[in-house]
């Protein structure tokens, strides 16, 4: 009897580590780094995503990919040297029209990742925890965005591939025009000044896991 109850002791334990190391390959593979293309009209991208440094941010940017937020939006400010910012504005009747999305997520600033050049960052508001679904690749070693500075801005990943394309959109001539935005409360459209719009627009044509 002893014998037995020795033995269902011993399967229990073997079930539990299995448990355990089940667990573990999930949480790795969860954590897993996940690559995205970006189909632009100047070429593609691949960028890999870091979801065990900023698990919230990489999967709210996932949910706008899987969701085809970004297909026939535009890099819609772009500073050479400095970043390119897009994934927030459509092209609609020759204007740049703010798309919906959903609340701002967690601000992962401090998450250890720098905004060197190649890195691709959470655009936001003065708000560290404002963020949504607009991005920009740094084109330019901007430590100034790291926290502690404002909360950080958080970074999330990296160009592993395309960055000729990248540098190809940063030195594209820019004017200062109007944006089209919705007002959050009434819906109402207003136009809003701003520096730094590409003369001809650089499409993002889609975003999808690889």
């Amino acid at each position: 009897m002893k014998k037995y109850f020795t033995t269902i002791a011993m399967l229990g334990l073997a079930l539990i580590s299995a448990c355990k190391s089940e667990e573990a390959s999930s949480d790795a593979e969860a954590a897993a780094p996940v690559r995205v293309k970006m189909v632009t009209s100047m070429g593609d991208v691949v960028i890999e995503l870091n979801a065990e440094k900023a698990p919230v941010t990489v999967g709210n940017f996932l949910k706008y990919v899987k969701d085809g937020h970004y297909s026939g939006t535009v890099f819609h400010r772009v500073i050479n040297g400095f970043m390119i910012q897009g994934g927030g504005f459509a092209l609609k009747e020759n204007a740049l029209v703010e798309k919906p999305t959903g609340d701002g997520i967690k601000n992962e600033g401090r998450n250890g990742l720098s905004n060197e050049i190649g890195s691709i960052a959470m655009a936001r508001t003065a708000d560290p925890d404002s963020a949504t679904a607009q991005f920009f690749i740094n084109v330019g070693d901007n430590k100034m965005l790291d926290f502690p500075n404002n909360g950080g801005y958080a970074v999330f990943g990296k160009v592993v591939e395309g960055m000729d394309v990248v540098n190809k959109i940063k030195e594209v001539e820019t004017k200062s025009d109007s944006i089209v935005m919705l007002h959050p409360e009434t819906g109402e459209k207003m136009e809003l000044p701003s520096d730094d719009i590409p003369t001809e627009p650089v499409l993002i044509k889609s975003i999808t896991v690889e």
